[in-house]
């Protein structure tokens, strides 16, 4: 078998995709997410000016040797770009060899370690009332674990929350990368956030009780010793997880963090390779890994992440907001349900037009997602469908403080 063809397609159904088709001599094809948000164009440049040209000619099943060549023959290595045009490739390969096998790709993984992949959702609000009517919703709708994010008084806008004013009407927390010429500015205060948290989550735990896994993420925006101090605040209230607390590509940071807290972490969206995990794994300074297979290699390069990381009793909990298409988000929930040391994954639903660009064959059923049957990834694009939607130029916000200087979103 040869790749014969290999097609880039950027849309927008909702929001911004970048998708490669990969078409073989025995007329198989298999698709790869190579979606980055924000920096959409720069990966499919890259796809195609450099990797398509490569990919011709040769053997659709030589996985883990494309995977390598990719990587080392560039000579400039890692980077969200070059690792999420790899990732492309990669899950495109492995939905041509599991349609070639006549079977779902988790079973090519190793075949099924549980019967279905335990999901949180986002809950958030402006106040109380608007944050618990949130959550109940989210309950309606099957979620057994839910994030909770919140407005913050004195602050304008907030990562997270679904209510603040979004472009078009659409809510904030699908898609904040706004429809603009330039980045939205976004204001933040540390303190205020801190002191503001724990109450939030008091009350939750008085509403929802102590059973309900809650999960929180921080979005990189405080230093060490406030990320140590916030985690030992929520200790009262048994998170599931506190994300990004502190940017970690210092990654010895954590270990003040982790000094101070019992409060579980989560590391990593941001990351995407093997390296940014290195001292935090083998210290074992957190508890999840969050990065997405869009963003790290694909699934040969997170199959090997995660099995580190199962040597240190460390989990998955794999990036899956709406910027993961449907077929990055296959990906991910075949290695889920594959893996030993499964976590829980992060599940933001499409929409209707994604929907309809992107035919889907997983399904979410009391809380738990499970990828399907079909033969390879379960995804179908839908190219007419796709046409229809053409890129749009968006950009994610950034944040500054009150006397003006940019800190982190």
């Amino acid at each position: 078998m040869k790749i014969i063809a290999a097609d880039v397609i950027v849309s927008s159904p909702d929001r911004n995709f970048v998708t490669l088709k990969i078409t073989t001599d025995e007329g198989l094809t298999g698709l790869g997410d190579g979606t980055l948000n924000g920096r959409e164009l720069a990966v499919a440049s890259y796809l195609t000016d450099h990797v398509v040209p490569l990919l011709i000619g040769r053997d659709p099943h030589r996985i883990e040797d494309t995977w390598q060549f990719l990587y080392r023959s560039a000579y400039w290595r890692r980077g969200p770009v070059t690792m999420a045009a790899i990732a492309a490739v990669d899950v495109a390969l492995w939905d041509i060899k599991a349609k070639a096998a006549g079977m779902p790709l988790y079973q090519l993984l190793g075949g099924a370690s549980r019967t279905g992949i335990m999901a949180y959702g986002h809950a958030s609000g402006r106040d109380l009332p608007e944050l618990f009517d949130s959550i109940r919703l989210h309950l309606d709708l099957g979620y057994r674990s839910i994030r909770v994010q919140t407005s913050v008084p004195g602050i304008n806008a907030v990562y997270g929350v679904a209510a603040q004013p979004g472009v078009d009407g659409k809510r904030y927390d699908y898609e904040p990368a706004q429809r603009t010429p330039l980045p939205a500015e976004e204001d933040w205060d540390t303190r205020s956030y801190m002191r503001h948290l724990p109450g939030v989550f008091e009350a939750v735990r008085n509403e929802f009780g102590p059973e309900l896994p809650l999960l929180h993420d921080g979005h990189h925006r405080m230093t060490p010793i406030q990320a140590a101090k916030l985690g030992k605040a929520l200790e009262p209230y048994d998170l599931f997880w506190l994300e990004d607390c502190t940017p970690a590509e210092n990654q010895e940071a954590l270990r003040l963090v982790r000094q101070h807290t019992t409060t579980p972490l989560a590391i990593g969206e941001v990351f995407n390779t093997v390296w940014d995990y290195q001292t935090l794994i083998r210290e074992q300074l957190i508890d999840y890994v969050r990065s997405a297979v869009t963003h790290t290699g694909g699934i040969t390069a997170m199959r090997k992440l995660l099995d580190f990381a199962a040597q240190y009793q460390i989990k998955s909990g794999i990036h899956g907001p709406t910027d993961i298409s449907p077929v990055g988000m296959a990906a991910a929930l075949h290695l889920d349900l594959a893996i030993h040391n499964f976590g829980i994954q992060e599940y933001m639903q499409h929409g209707a037009l994604t929907n309809e660009v992107f035919r889907q064959s997983f399904s979410f059923t009391d809380g738990y997602l499970h990828p399907g049957e079909r033969p390879g990834l379960g995804v179908e694009l839908d190219e007419e469908a796709a046409a229809r939607f053409p890129y749009q130029p968006a950009y994610l916000p950034f944040n500054r403080l009150k006397d003006g200087t940019v800190h982190d979103w």
